[in-house]
């Protein structure tokens, strides 16, 4: 299981990222862009995630993952069972999320890739 705080310490790393609260929500996000958000009640953890392998991902873990509302599918996003995480697996998701959204070169200066 992972909690906001285990998120919170990984994203304030990532540069860019800022902090905030909306409608009593969690939001990580680079500049107006939300990569990472919570649930009010943090069971659910979205986070940016590329739409045509999305489905794929609900399909390999369904306890797991799980798709956004109807009106969110719009947009590149996921949403996982915070209880169902470990803190490897979000790492990697949350990583990832993040370098959907910031500039190629930002990215490899932080991960050197």
């Amino acid at each position: 299981m992972i909690t906001v705080e285990q998120v919170r310490g990984l994203a304030l790393t990532l540069p860019r990222t800022s902090e905030h609260l909306i409608r009593d929500r969690v939001k990580f996000r680079v500049g107006s862009i939300v990569y990472v958000a919570f649930s009010q009640d943090e069971t659910v953890m979205g986070f940016a995630f590329p739409k045509e392998e999305r489905d794929a991902l609900v399909a390999s873990e369904p306890t797991v993952f799980h798709l956004p509302g109807e009106s969110d599918l719009r947009f590149n996003w996921v949403h996982a069972w915070t209880a169902a995480l470990d803190e490897p697996e979000m790492r990697e998701l949350v990583i990832e999320a993040w370098r959907m959204v910031v500039p190629k070169k930002v990215a490899a200066a932080r991960l050197g890739s």
